[in-house]
């Protein structure tokens, strides 16, 4: 747990806060169904945080009493086995948010989130939010839609974590992540800004090396191909596909 200890002490030193506007508020999907009254409470007592990297912003097994809207940077959900190895759970993008689960049923934070970059994150009081929603059934229907989203990603990567074959279990990651529904079709697929190796091993259970020998084959096969370090190219989804599925091997 050392790691965790480590980011709740930087979280605590390195956080800043600053004045939200409404106009903040509505790039942010989650919130752009709400009247402008609505939007001017909710800006007058949210705040602003920036995040180092590796900065715990929300710790598993607290009452966290605000919902995080990621404005700039990445966040992670982070787990840790029962021998203390870190596991990823899943990543929030700008735009994003989590600590949702709160909402609902006002229990303890399941999970860590962590930042994977130096992050700006709003923090929104979960008791005013709690009477937004009872006023907003718009709200309610895009929160139950994202924690609908976000069961069915754990889901498909607990089922990864069983698979036996090593590389199988890469290539299955990489096969979510060219599957998202934000992603157009095309012939050669973009990842924008996909996770390092280090990042995808610890959503694997994998060491880096691992992963990295893995994308080394793939790479060798050209399946895949780095286009600097923010796009990682599918050249071919077909063979990513058969090798997630275990229909072929490297």
């Amino acid at each position: 747990m050392q790691v965790i200890e480590q980011g709740n002490r930087l979280s605590m030193s390195k956080r800043v806060s600053a004045t939200v506007t409404v106009e903040l508020l509505r790039v942010f999907p989650l919130l752009q169904g709400l009247s402008q009254e609505v939007l001017i409470q909710l800006a007058a007592q949210s705040v602003l945080r920036k995040f180092s990297r590796r900065a715990i912003v929300l710790n598993a097994g607290l009452h966290e009493e605000f919902l995080c809207l990621l404005f700039e940077g990445r966040l992670q959900g982070v787990d840790f086995t029962v021998d203390g190895r870190e596991v990823g759970i899943y990543f929030i993008e700008p735009r994003g948010f989590c600590g949702e689960i709160g909402l609902v049923d006002k229990g303890v934070q399941p999970e860590y989130v962590m930042a994977l970059s130096s992050s700006q994150v709003i923090q929104v009081p979960m008791p005013l939010l709690r009477q937004v929603i009872n006023e907003s059934p718009a709200l309610m229907h895009v929160l139950c839609q994202r924690m609908a989203t976000k069961i069915r990603e754990m889901t498909r990567q607990r089922g990864l974590l069983g698979l036996p074959n090593i590389a199988q279990r890469v290539c299955g990651q990489l096969w979510m992540l060219a599957q998202s529904p934000e992603l157009p079709e095309q012939s050669v697929q973009v990842i924008a800004n996909p996770p390092t190796h280090q990042e995808i091993a610890i959503m694997l259970n994998l060491s880096r090396e691992t992963v990295t020998r893995v994308f080394q084959q793939l790479q060798g096969q050209n399946i895949v191909k780095r286009d600097g370090n923010t796009r990682l190219l599918i050249e071919d989804i077909d063979r990513l596909g058969a090798l997630a599925r275990g229909e072929s091997e490297l």
